[in-house]
């Protein structure tokens, strides 16, 4: 029998200690972003109120608000300020839980637009967003009146 050394051991522990933290600190994450689309997916049929908070109307950055809030993460209440808070990303790498941002420019006016992903398979992207029109519902990121209107995307988990 081959004789383990304290080396060996001491490799291991190393080795365990700097993996298991990190491990802990993925599945949290993976709750939390969970937990941030099961609240979004609350709204669905919600119908669309500028300046909504409830259950009752909501605004779209209301409802990021709202859906961070649920894991104790507090965001500001615009659209435009969001789009300033966490990580910044690109196309590649998107998924569940990040936010999507919208600048739409129509007859002199501009207005920002926001959303929660929700799925990210292969090249279809869906996000969950309150549409003035339609209420709170989930959306085909690549459909083109969307895709052409990004504006930028933000990872806060």
């Amino acid at each position: 029998m081959k004789r383990i050394r304290p080396v060996s051991i001491f490799l291991l522990g190393v080795l365990f200690l700097t993996y298991a933290p990190a491990e802990a600190q993925k599945r949290k994450k993976r709750k939390q972003i969970a937990e941030v689309v099961t609240e979004a997916r609350k709204y669905l049929g919600v119908p669309y109120r500028y300046g909504g908070m409830s259950f009752s109307g909501i605004d779209c950055s209301a409802l990021i608000y709202a859906c961070y809030r649920r894991i104790d993460v507090d965001m500001p209440r615009t659209a435009k300020e969001q789009s300033k808070v966490g990580k910044a990303k690109s196309w590649n790498g998107l998924r569940e839980g990040d936010l999507v941002f919208f600048k739409f420019k129509e007859k002199g006016q501009k207005w920002y637009h926001s959303g929660v992903i929700t799925e990210v398979k292969g090249d279809e992207i869906i996000f969950i967003h309150a549409s003035s029109s339609r209420g709170v519902t989930e959306s085909n990121l690549m459909s083109d009146y969307y895709r052409k209107n990004v504006k930028n995307f933000r990872r806060i988990i």
